[in-house]
């Protein structure tokens, strides 16, 4: 089994397998190999289960219809999503009445967007690879989240009187969502 040993000034030994399937060993300046070999066979069933959801992963961006996203384009998505979403998420809140902190834009693994007890909104620059009317969804579901902090039928009302085929567009993510995160590059898995 190759892996890549990175010695620091740490105390203990720590495992790590990188999204491309790749393993590495954390050790201190004064662990030797055979620390390092019995270190590695006693955590035998953490390093396979790993190594199989990387490799998992890799074949997932391998196989997504988006290419792979490098972190280049990520940036560009970045600045893209900073630029268009803001303005909407001012005309959607006025619309629905409600205030809101700040807006974040991050590149995130698993949530297209948030709202915090604060009102401030986090979106996922990956929407920008998303048709406009989803990308409307998420900021009207994040902003229904100002008046109703939950998924009960009343917030699901709230997202209805603005978008009443938000059940499309939530489908629309569902089904194409995971191909888009899955083809961001290995940086950000």
């Amino acid at each position: 089994m190759d892996y890549h040993i990175i010695r620091s000034g740490r105390r203990t030994l720590a495992m790590q397998v990188t999204p491309d399937a790749e393993i590495i060993i954390r050790a201190p300046y004064r662990a030797g190999q055979a620390e390092i070999d019995r270190f590695i066979d006693d955590n035998q069933a953490w390093l396979r289960k790993h190594l199989a959801m990387a490799e998992e992963k890799k074949k997932a961006r391998a196989e997504s219809p988006y290419g792979e996203i490098t972190p280049e384009q990520v940036k560009k998505l970045a600045a893209l999503a900073s630029e268009t979403i803001p303005p909407r998420v001012e005309r959607y809140a006025e619309q629905m009445g409600v205030t809101y902190g700040r807006i974040t834009i991050r590149c995130q693994k698993s949530r297209w967007g948030s709202c915090s007890s604060r009102g401030n909104l986090n979106f996922n620059c990956l929407l920008m690879l998303t048709p406009p009317e989803v990308q409307d969804y998420v900021i009207v579901h994040e902003l229904a989240h100002r008046k109703q902090m939950n998924h009960s039928k009343d917030f699901w009302a709230e997202v209805g009187k603005v978008l009443p085929d938000y059940r499309t567009r939530e489908k629309w993510l569902k089904k194409n969502g995971t191909d888009i995160i899955c083809a961001v590059a290995a940086y950000a898995s």
